[in-house]
């Protein structure tokens, strides 16, 4: 199955928060293959407090033979070990950020996990770098491609260190 996987980071070295992320998730899911990964991208923060730093945000599109529900989990996990307190005021500042954006073509309206994202295609943030690995994809639900849903605003700017 493959999963796409936002992640994001504005607390600490935001660079090495999202490596980090990204190296315990290929080490933690049994069988997990990274497909692709979009550049990294400095992002103005979105309903967030006045004065929270900048974003660093990215997507990576994954395969593996679990299904939508433990593959969240293992995501919850991993912002839990690098510092992401469970119990959290919405927006607020994080150092890592795992969001699942879709899972092949599932949908899911549960509880714990809604698929595709409920919000990923009113997000630049999350759309351009999206739109670097899988320009043509129609989500689940959609009729059209996330190329199309991206509105380019500004507030998405590559980054370089």
């Amino acid at each position: 199955m493959h999963f796409g996987i936002a992640l994001g980071s504005n607390l600490g070295d935001r660079a090495e928060n999202i490596q980090r992320g990204i190296e315990l998730l290929l080490a933690r899911v049994p069988g997990i293959q990274l497909k692709a990964s979009a550049p990294v991208y400095e992002t103005d923060p979105v309903d967030c407090a006045p004065g929270t730093q900048a974003f660093l945000n990215t997507v990576i599109e994954i395969e593996a033979d679990c299904p939508p529900h433990e593959l969240h989990t293992h995501l919850k996990a991993i912002e839990s070990a690098l510092g992401r307190p469970e119990q959290r005021q919405r927006n607020s500042p994080r150092t890592l950020d795992l969001d699942l954006l879709y899972a092949d073509a599932i949908i899911s309206t549960g509880p714990e996990l809604i698929l595709p994202h409920p919000r990923m295609h009113l997000r630049s943030f999350v759309l351009r770098p999206l739109v670097d690995i899988r320009p043509g994809l129609v989500l689940p639900g959609f009729s059209k491609t996330v190329s199309s849903l991206l509105q380019n605003d500004g507030s998405v700017r590559l980054y370089s260190k």
